[in-house]
Protein backbone atom coordinates (compact mmCIF):
# COMPACT_ATOMS: atom_id res chain seq x y z
CA UNK A 1 0.00 0.00 0.00
CA UNK A 2 1.50 3.49 -0.91
CA UNK A 3 1.97 5.94 1.37
CA UNK A 4 2.40 9.10 -0.86
CA UNK A 5 1.08 10.05 -3.84
CA UNK A 6 3.58 9.74 -6.45
CA UNK A 7 3.82 6.03 -5.04
CA UNK A 8 0.34 5.55 -5.98
CA UNK A 9 0.52 7.21 -9.11
CA UNK A 10 3.63 4.77 -9.96
CA UNK A 11 1.58 2.08 -9.28
CA UNK A 12 -1.17 2.78 -11.49
CA UNK A 13 1.19 3.31 -13.89
CA UNK A 14 3.08 0.21 -13.37
CA UNK A 15 -0.69 -1.69 -13.75
CA UNK A 16 -1.29 -0.31 -17.17
CA UNK A 17 1.95 -0.80 -18.17
CA UNK A 18 2.06 -4.33 -16.92
CA UNK A 19 -1.55 -5.33 -18.55
CA UNK A 20 -0.05 -4.05 -22.20
CA UNK A 21 2.81 -6.06 -21.63
CA UNK A 22 0.67 -8.79 -20.78
CA UNK A 23 -1.81 -8.44 -23.57
CA UNK A 24 1.34 -8.41 -26.05
CA UNK A 25 3.04 -11.09 -25.05
CA UNK A 26 -0.82 -12.89 -25.45
CA UNK A 27 -1.22 -11.96 -28.91
CA UNK A 28 2.12 -13.53 -29.87
CA UNK A 29 1.74 -16.49 -28.20
CA UNK A 30 -2.07 -16.84 -30.29
CA UNK A 31 -0.36 -15.97 -33.51
CA UNK A 32 2.37 -18.35 -32.93
CA UNK A 33 -0.14 -21.02 -32.24
CA UNK A 34 -2.14 -20.83 -34.53
CA UNK A 35 0.48 -20.92 -36.90
CA UNK A 36 1.56 -24.33 -35.31
CA UNK A 37 -1.95 -25.34 -35.48
CA UNK A 38 -2.39 -24.19 -39.29
CA UNK A 39 0.73 -26.90 -39.44
CA UNK A 40 -0.50 -29.21 -37.51
CA UNK A 41 -3.92 -29.36 -39.53
CA UNK A 42 -2.10 -29.98 -43.12
CA UNK A 43 -3.64 -26.27 -44.33
CA UNK A 44 -2.95 -24.63 -47.44
CA UNK A 45 0.97 -23.37 -47.97
CA UNK A 46 -0.63 -20.05 -48.45
CA UNK A 47 -2.29 -19.54 -45.38
CA UNK A 48 0.45 -21.09 -43.25
CA UNK A 49 2.97 -18.38 -44.77
CA UNK A 50 0.12 -15.07 -43.90
CA UNK A 51 -0.19 -16.95 -40.34
CA UNK A 52 4.06 -16.86 -40.22
CA UNK A 53 4.23 -13.63 -41.88
CA UNK A 54 2.06 -12.10 -39.05
CA UNK A 55 3.90 -13.88 -36.14
CA UNK A 56 7.73 -12.70 -37.29
CA UNK A 57 6.24 -9.04 -37.62
CA UNK A 58 4.78 -8.94 -34.34
CA UNK A 59 7.99 -10.44 -32.81
CA UNK A 60 10.30 -7.74 -34.71
CA UNK A 61 7.60 -5.32 -33.60
CA UNK A 62 8.05 -6.33 -29.63
CA UNK A 63 11.73 -7.37 -29.71
CA UNK A 64 12.36 -3.48 -31.11
CA UNK A 65 10.38 -1.78 -28.79
CA UNK A 66 11.99 -4.36 -25.89
CA UNK A 67 8.16 -6.38 -25.03
CA UNK A 68 10.52 -9.39 -24.77
CA UNK A 69 14.35 -9.40 -25.71
CA UNK A 70 15.69 -9.10 -28.94
CA UNK A 71 17.92 -13.03 -29.03
CA UNK A 72 14.23 -14.28 -27.62
CA UNK A 73 12.28 -12.27 -30.67
CA UNK A 74 15.15 -13.56 -33.32
CA UNK A 75 15.65 -17.31 -31.91
CA UNK A 76 11.82 -17.52 -32.11
CA UNK A 77 11.40 -16.49 -36.21
CA UNK A 78 14.41 -18.53 -36.39
CA UNK A 79 12.08 -21.67 -35.10
CA UNK A 80 9.42 -20.31 -36.90
CA UNK A 81 11.27 -20.08 -40.06
CA UNK A 82 12.28 -23.77 -39.48
CA UNK A 83 8.78 -24.92 -39.19
CA UNK A 84 7.42 -23.19 -41.90
CA UNK A 85 10.49 -24.83 -44.39
CA UNK A 86 10.22 -27.89 -42.75
CA UNK A 87 6.29 -28.20 -43.86
CA UNK A 88 6.86 -26.94 -47.02
CA UNK A 89 9.65 -29.55 -48.03
CA UNK A 90 7.33 -32.19 -46.29
CA UNK A 91 4.73 -30.62 -48.90
CA UNK A 92 6.77 -30.82 -52.09
CA UNK A 93 7.54 -34.76 -51.54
Amino acid sequence: MPLHKSAEKRLRQSERRNARNRSRKKELKVLVKTMQKLIDTSADKVVVEVAYRSAVQKLDRLGVKNYIHANKASRKKSQLTRLLNNYVKAGQE
